[in-house]
Parts: C-alpha cells; sequence; structure tokens
C-alpha cells in the first residue's frame, strides 16, 4: 500500500516536471522550422539578387563606352567575392549533426552568429565598393570626364543615388545587427535550458 502511494506522488512529480517540457520542445521546435524557413528562402532570395547583378552586368558591359566594360567587371568581381563570402562564412550551417532538438538549436546558434559576421564583412564590403568605384573613375578619368561634361545631370543623379545608398545600406546592416544580437540572445537562453 505505502509503495502504491509513493509511486503515485512520484508519477505527480513526474507528470508536472514532464508537461512544460515537451511545450518547451515543441515550441523550440516550431521555432527552428521557421528559422530553417528563413535560412532557405534567404539564400534563395540571395542568389536570386546575385543572379540579377550578373544580368545588368552583362548589360553593361554591351554598352558603348569603355566606362560599362569598367563596371561589368566591378560588378562581377562584387558578385563573386560576395558570393565566397557567404559560402565561406556560412560553411556548416547547412544542416544539423543529429536530429535532436539540442543539435538543431545548436544550429541556430552558427545561423545567427554567422549572419552577424555577414554583417560585419558587409559594412566592410561596401567601403571596399566605394574605394574601388572612385580608383576605377580616377584611372579612366580621361573618358568619364568627357562623359561628365557631356552629361552633367546624368552623372549628378548617379552621384546622389551612390551617396544616399550607403547610409541606407548601413543604417540597414546595423539595424538587422541588432536584431540578429537580440536573436543571438534567445538562442543563447535555449540553449541554456536544453543544458538544465
Amino acid at each position: 500500500m505505502s509503495e502504491d502511494r509513493e509511486l503515485d506522488i512520484w508519477r505527480d512529480q513526474w507528470s508536472g516536471v514532464a508537461e512544460p517540457l515537451v511545450g518547451f520542445r515543441h515550441r523550440i521546435q516550431q521555432r527552428i522550422k521557421r528559422q530553417d524557413r528563413r535560412f532557405v528562402l534567404g539564400n534563395v532570395l540571395t542568389g536570386i539578387a546575385f543572379l540579377g547583378m550578373l544580368i545588368f552586368a552583362l548589360f553593361l558591359r554591351h554598352q558603348s563606352s569603355s566606362m560599362g566594360t569598367g563596371w561589368a567587371t566591378g560588378i562581377c568581381a562584387l558578385v563573386f567575392v560576395s558570393v565566397g563570402l557567404r559560402v565561406w562564412v556560412l560553411r556548416r550551417t547547412w544542416r544539423p549533426q543529429t536530429q535532436s532538438t539540442r543539435a538543431f538549436a545548436e544550429l541556430w546558434h552558427k545561423r545567427v552568429a554567422a549572419r552577424i559576421r555577414l554583417l560585419r564583412i558587409s559594412i566592410y564590403l561596401s567601403l571596399g565598393w566605394i574605394i574601388f568605384c572612385a580608383a576605377l573613375a580616377a584611372a579612366d578619368w580621361a573618358t568619364i570626364g568627357q562623359d561628365v561634361r557631356a552629361h552633367p545631370k546624368n552623372w549628378e543623379e548617379l552621384l546622389v543615388a551612390c551617396v544616399l545608398m550607403q547610409p541606407v545600406l548601413w543604417f540597414g546592416a546595423v539595424w538587422l545587427r541588432r536584431r540578429k544580437l537580440a536573436e543571438l540572445n534567445e538562442v543563447n537562453k535555449v540553449l541554456d535550458e536544453i543544458k538544465d
């Protein structure tokens, strides 16, 4: 009789502990599935953007001026450097080691940390792009200078667009970095809860 009562008490205690754990795991699995879909969608959209940039570069290549050739070469170099950096930073973030909740949470952590590194690299890459464009303009100023004098309004529009684009990119990267840091804190809390 005493054994049954102790067994009932033990079952009550463990059922009270197990239910939140099941709910917690289900909630974490749902978050990981959502994050996985965003990861795949982000990679697909990035691939489309890179392909669009290459098509734009091919369009510039067929322009009559040598400036079109220089811009096309620069855009192709930017695309290949960006793709190489993206693949290198996102290595080991494509699939989990095992099918456990902890492995998926660790994968989530790796992906968020990789995204933060990519954002940091993108800021440096945009600065490099500005320097490359300035060097290209300086190297080919004889050709560009004639075109600037012939069509100053077009060059003013291009210059204003380039100047406005950089702060928008930087503020967007800073905003996204803040979101990713908050997500990294959330993932760290999840990993701590899984450990306990």
